[in-house]
């Protein structure tokens, strides 16, 4: 695996949790709306996404709930949890503090990640 695909990997949680934020979303909605939302820079399978997703719930990051619309099939929304919503704050802060560091030790003469 690639270093990129290692950020990639490691960055899945904190893009998850971003794009539930404070809506009920079920798992083909969270893809496309990452998928959109970084130009398809992010892209998850079914593969990788519902492991994080499972994982996510199991730390209390966040709920499921199973709801079914008029006509629709079934599908599994997920939501924040008050923990998941704090664990979303402290991911942000802690990538900001990582790539500020990496830049200003890299000295690549950008401006610090804001």
């Amino acid at each position: 695996m690639s270093q990129l695909d290692q950020l990639r990997k490691g960055s899945t949680k904190l893009l998850v949790l971003d794009v539930i934020g404070n809506e009920a979303k079920y798992g083909y909605q969270i893809m496309r709306e990452l998928e959109e939302k970084s130009e398809g820079y992010f892209s998850l399978t079914a593969a990788s996404l519902y492991p994080a997703l499972h994982q996510l719930e199991e730390d209390g990051l966040v709920n499921s709930e199973w709801q079914s619309g008029q006509g629709k099939r079934r599908r599994k929304y997920y939501t924040l949890t008050e923990a998941g919503q704090q664990a979303l704050v402290d991911h942000l802060s802690e990538w900001r503090h990582f790539f500020n560091k990496l830049f200003d030790t890299l000295n690549l003469g950008m401006e610090s990640v804001s």
